[in-house]
């Protein structure tokens, strides 16, 4: 099967109307100041709008995907609970991955790395160990699907291949305008109740199973838009109200008319859908907190 690359850049038909997909997510971390530093000097984020405490990240001046806010009485990341494994910002570009890991090996920053045959990835973790994939499609006609299952794995990123894109005369400054927002990866309790919450419930479709461990889920035949697992173990409690780590993430519908009717489905299978600051806020089994939006 042939791997290559679409050059062509990010197939926006999986981040945009009609699709359902994942426009924005807000993270806590100790220290804002800090944070900013990372996110700006080693990520490429700029600021677009900034408080004593929280701060919206932007690639194109005008949309944040990415939200970071500093709770009252803080502390560190909880281990082995639900909550963020990792939010996941795909590039446009296979140049802008090549440029991107330069950039880091130039800063000393550790990275992971991983072929999932529908993309290519590296993984790293902010000041406060949220976790940050950063990666690239291939193009969706390279994609192997068994039916209704797309074919993914974690094989070795091919680095030789990959850094060979690198625009010597560009050094990497800021992520691309048309950045976004790829998709988020959750630790969860368990994975039967979850399922239902997010099949029957949001909306999406299963595209991908690790056995009884992992689920992936996408709507508009993507990868994946969210990806649940229970690494963490069966019945992992959810993390402190001031804890690093996820604050709530939003999902983009594709209308006012979609939102009602999956406010109606979560409701008819019991899910906790309420009203917070004018926003409409649901929470899944292991309470992560989804935003709706359209």
């Amino acid at each position: 099967m042939n791997y290559e690359y679409y050059l062509g850049g990010i197939n926006m038909t999986f981040h945009q109307k009609p699709t359902t997909f994942v426009g924005h997510v807000n993270i806590k971390v100790e220290d804002l100041e800090r944070s900013l530093s990372f996110y700006e000097d080693i990520i490429g984020f700029s600021i677009l709008e900034k408080t004593d405490k929280s701060a919206k990240l932007t690639t194109d001046g005008k949309t944040s995907i990415l939200s970071i806010e500093q709770p009252d009485q803080v502390i560190p990341k909880q281990a082995r609970t639900t909550g963020l494994y990792h939010f996941a910002i795909l590039l446009p570009e296979k140049k802008d991955l090549a440029n991107f890991i330069a950039h880091l090996v130039e800063h000393n920053i550790q990275i992971g790395a991983s072929d999932h045959l529908v993309s290519e990835a590296i993984y790293i973790q902010d000041p406060d160990g949220n976790g940050i994939e950063i990666y690239i499609d291939r193009h969706p006609s390279d994609w192997q699907w068994n039916g209704e299952e797309v074919v993914m794995a974690s094989e070795p990123l091919n680095f030789d291949q990959l850094l060979t894109y690198i625009e010597q005369d560009k050094p990497w400054e800021r992520l691309p305008e048309n950045t976004v927002m790829g998709h988020i990866h959750l630790h969860v309790a368990e994975l039967v109740n979850t399922e239902k919450f997010y099949i029957e419930g949001l909306g999406f479709d299963v595209v991908s199973r690790f056995g009884q461990q992992a689920l992936f889920i996408s709507s508009g035949k993507y990868h994946h838009h969210i990806g649940l697992n229970t690494w963490n173990g069966i019945g992992a409690p959810q993390p402190a109200k001031n804890s690093v780590g996820l604050n709530y993430y939003t999902l983009v519908l594709p209308d006012e008319d979609a939102v009602q009717a999956t406010i109606y489905r979560l409701e008819n299978i019991g899910a906790k859908v309420t009203k917070e600051d004018g926003e409409i806020v649901t929470y899944d089994p292991s309470m992560n907190r989804i935003k709706l939006t359209y």
